[in-house]
């Protein structure tokens, strides 16, 4: 009777994990030792020890000085119908993720956005889906959840006007917004 018993529970086990959904994660930790773009000490170039690398942004005003800086106007971009990060956006993901580490009474906004194709509704989700991506791959990067907020605009806020590939491509994103 024993034997029935644990043979039920390993059944069990393998059912629970067998329904768990896979992990899309095309998000690549960064490599010990690696550079961030802007922050390399090499002969010719400084580091700033100011947030963002002491530049200057026009979206991120309120931080004070210079915090206003080079991350606030990133953005992560999509393709189509999708809410995977893709690899050539690693790099803004793991410098905003260092600032972030790096002044933790900075907060960031991730700003949702599709193009216009698909329902209101499906296009509000697709959005949070994206910056709810980019939220996990900053805080599996050590940012705290208390730094980062989203929201999603759907197709609301296009970057680009136009009914072609080209702008729809631009429209697929998550925008990086500093915010006080």
């Amino acid at each position: 009777m024993k034997k029935i018993g644990s043979i039920a529970c390993l059944f069990a086990a393998a059912a629970l994990l067998a329904g768990c959904p896979k992990k899309n994660t095309t998000v690549e930790p960064p490599v010990a030792g690696s550079q961030v773009p802007g922050s390399s000490t090499e002969e010719g170039t400084s580091t700033s020890t100011s947030p963002l690398g002491g530049e200057g942004g026009a979206r991120g005003g309120g931080l004070g000085g210079d915090a206003a800086g080079a991350m606030a106007g990133k953005v992560i971009y999509f393709d189509f119908d999708k809410s995977d990060i893709k690899p050539e956006f690693a790099a803004v993901v793991t410098a905003n993720a260092r600032n972030l580490t790096a002044h933790p009474n900075l907060k960031l906004k991730l700003e949702g956005n599709t193009d216009e194709r698909g329902t209101r509704e499906y296009n509000i989700g697709l959005g949070e889906r994206r910056a709810q991506a980019v939220r996990r791959a900053l805080m599996l990067q050590g940012v705290a959840e208390s730094q980062l907020t989203t929201v999603s605009f759907g197709a609301e806020r296009p970057a680009v006007e136009g009914d072609d590939e080209a702008a729809w491509a631009k429209n697929r994103r998550v925008e990086l917004v500093y915010t006080p």
